[in-house]
């Protein structure tokens, strides 16, 4: 059976695409004039491991031109891993511009490690400024203070890989505010010398295992709070206040139990003295009887009695009747 000459151009139009499609030879041919030496089936092996021959040459151009010494192998190796291959190769080329020591060994780490390895570099050449939120710090006379700083870092390259990151160099410098206004007898220190917080703080060498070098610390704004002096001494006066009222309290009702208690016992004496007084006609009337008391002895006792309520009416009128009327009860008794 005889094969069509279009199926067999077709058959052999795509058979090319293949072929081009595994041995780049444009790319091999780019790579040639631009002063790389890649072998052509190194680029077909790229390819048949799932790398991008493009993305690697294309960065191998890039590095070579700017005069680094850096193998495809290298670069394909970092790619499997996971890195980010292009910012690698603009963060060596920009750390060289800088005259900043950084290797591919270390710029590869750093890229894995998940930080921007261009980002760091950059840093490291321009400076930049981190605010702090504000931090409420109260000096010891009672004021409260809020300070907002402004911290100038650069990237430490040696320390990216495990180094602390942002969020301690806030952390770190807001403990340091707190501490330095903590430490002044007066806030009217502070706001007179506002510098002295960022000296106290840049003494503490904040920036110890961290990734980046802390190079200024501004105090950007001091501003007044609360009196927390005062508002301290506010509420531990009203505790105190509630205190002596629950004492005072306990002891009134202990003074209203101890009165009702001698009420009782008063009451409990008047009983017994009633009861007693109703017993003296019995025993006058027995005293009749046995011849004990006569009828002289009775009016004697009788007038000294008498004479007894009169002097006493006389001292207290408001009793006199009273002790008269008793009287009186007593002789119709007898």
């Amino acid at each position: 059976m005889e094969l069509s000459p279009l199926f067999l151009l077709v058959g052999g139009f795509i058979l090319l695409l293949v072929f081009l499609y595994f041995v780049p030879i444009n790319l091999w041919i780019t790579a040639l004039f631009s002063g790389v030496k890649i072998n052509l089936f190194e680029l077909v092996f790229m390819r048949i491991r799932k790398v991008p021959p493009s993305l690697i040459v294309n960065s191998l151009i890039t590095a070579t031109k700017a005069g680094l010494q850096i193998t495809g192998s290298e670069l394909e190796t970092h790619y499997l891993a996971g890195g980010n291959v292009p910012t690698v190769i603009k963060a060596l080329i920009s750390a060289d511009k800088a005259n900043i020591p950084l290797t591919f060994k270390q710029a590869t780490a750093i890229d894995l490690a998940g930080r921007d390895v261009f980002e760091a570099v950059t840093t490291s050449v321009n400076p930049k400024v981190i605010n702090t939120p504000n931090v409420a710090a109260v000096a010891q006379d009672g004021i409260q203070l809020i300070a907002k700083a402004r911290v100038t870092v650069r990237a430490n390259i040696a320390q990216l890989v495990g180094g602390a990151g942002e969020e301690t160099i806030l952390a770190r410098v807001g403990e340091g505010i707190v501490t330095s206004i903590g430490s002044s007898l007066s806030h009217k220190e502070v706001l007179e010398n506002p510098d002295k917080i960022s000296k106290l703080v840049l003494q503490k060498g904040l920036d110890a295992g961290t990734a980046y070098e802390i190079l200024s610390i501004d105090i950007a704004d001091v501003d007044i709070g609360e009196n927390i002096g005062a508002k301290l001494q506010i509420d531990q006066a009203n505790a105190d206040l509630k205190v002596a009222e629950a004492r005072a309290e306990e002891r009134r009702a202990m003074a209203v139990a101890v009165e009702q208690e001698m009420r009782a016992r008063t009451q409990e004496a008047k009983a017994l003295v009633v009861q007693a007084e109703a017993e003296i006609p019995k025993a006058m009337a027995e005293a009749f009887r046995s011849g004990n008391l006569g009828i002289m002895d009775y009016y004697k006792m009788r007038n000294i009695q008498a004479d007894t309520d009169m002097r006493d009416s006389i001292a207290n009128p408001n009793t006199g009747n009273t002790s008269s009327r008793a009287g009186r009860d007593e002789t119709k008794l007898s």
